[in-house]
């Protein structure tokens, strides 16, 4: 069976995606009988590719990653208007990895939305549509027997929600603590190695983990997204950004890293969310943890949560050293679990 993709976004996840499809292509359909045909490509500033027969995938890297129009690889009329692309397009799956809007999800739940009413499912790495949509877009897919899946928002593309979804039904959420930003992570250990913040920055610019303008890692926003969504989902308690206590790393020196690396421990930039008198708080903030702290032994880009439940105590996922690959794994994971057969 032929299942005909969008890739919406094709940044830093995006292209890690193309590059798996298409690796995974003839295991996939070996395995499931699935011939994954990614027909349409759409972006923002390299334009919109879209071939009914199917794109070829190398052509577009090199064309995207050259800084040329993607429209070039467009069969018949073009088109830049994303929007008029998805509510014409015949597509099993759109896979959505545009950048996140931190303040109202904007424009990705848009065009969520326009899928979804189209019975396409909806797959997405970017946490706005969660936070500021989950419910809304959950019911459009139910209506129109579609799914919206998100495993790629959180922890990059490690099983955090599909645990809670599928392996403990019944079980209620108490609380959550962790480290959910690879970024700052990755940033404050080479730091603790002696690296200036400058040259940290670059080496994570470089092998893809920090955006040209970092402020949504340093500033404690994409964790303070990630701690909402998991409370909206997790603990069925809508939580806006706004309301989590966040604190970044913006404020932390080099003389403090090196006080606490001497006093045997580390900073970490902490997420947390709990309940608390009927209602369900958030917090990102730096901490000091010692050796005794699950979080002391995270370095570079890993990241941890510890779930605390009313059933089963204390469980623990750690994602070690995640990049655009791993969380382009969690929405191919997404797809086969929306498409195949069974």
């Amino acid at each position: 069976m032929t299942v005909r993709l969008v890739l919406l976004g094709f940044g830093n996840v995006g292209r890690a995606l193309a590059r798996l499809i298409g690796a995974k292509h003839a295991e996939v359909e070996e395995r499931y009988g699935l011939d994954l045909s990614v027909v349409a490509i759409a972006t923002g500033r390299h334009g919109v590719a879209k071939d009914d027969r199917g794109l070829d995938l190398t052509l577009a890297l090199k064309i995207q990653e050259e800084g040329g129009n993607l429209a070039e690889l467009t069969e018949g009329a073009a088109t830049s208007d994303i929007l008029r692309l998805l509510e014409g397009i015949e597509a099993e799956a759109v896979l959505e990895s545009i950048p996140v809007d931190y303040q109202n999800g904007q424009p990705a739940i848009g065009y969520l939305e326009t899928v979804l009413r189209r019975g396409i499912h909806a797959i997405t790495s970017n946490k706005g549509p969660v936070v500021h949509g989950y419910r809304a877009l959950s019911e459009l897919a139910r209506v129109n027997g579609s799914r919206f899946l998100f495993e790629a928002t959180v922890m990059d593309g490690a099983p955090i929600f599909s645990t809670w979804r599928e392996c403990m039904p019944g079980a209620q959420l108490t609380s959550f603590r962790g480290v959910l930003n690879s970024t700052t992570n990755f940033l404050l250990s080479e730091m603790e190695a002696g690296n200036s913040f400058e040259v940290a920055l670059k080496k994570a610019q470089a092998i893809g983990i920090a955006e040209t303008d970092p402020s949504g890692d340093i500033d404690g926003w994409d964790a303070a997204i990630k701690v909402a969504a998991l409370a909206t989902v997790l603990m069925d308690d809508p939580l806006d950004i706004q309301d989590v206590e966040r604190e970044g790393i913006g404020k932390l020196d080099a003389e403090q890293i090196i006080e606490a690396a001497r006093d045997g421990q580390r900073w970490k930039l902490v997420c947390s969310g709990w309940r608390e008198n009927g209602k369900v708080r958030g917090r990102v903030r730096p901490e000091r943890v010692g050796p005794e702290d699950p979080l002391y032994q995270l370095r570079g880009t890993s990241s941890s949560i510890t779930f605390t439940s009313d059933v089963l105590g204390d469980l623990t996922i750690v994602g070690a050293d995640p990049g655009p690959s791993t969380t382009a794994y969690g929405m191919l994971a997404d797809l086969l679990n929306a498409v195949r057969p069974g």
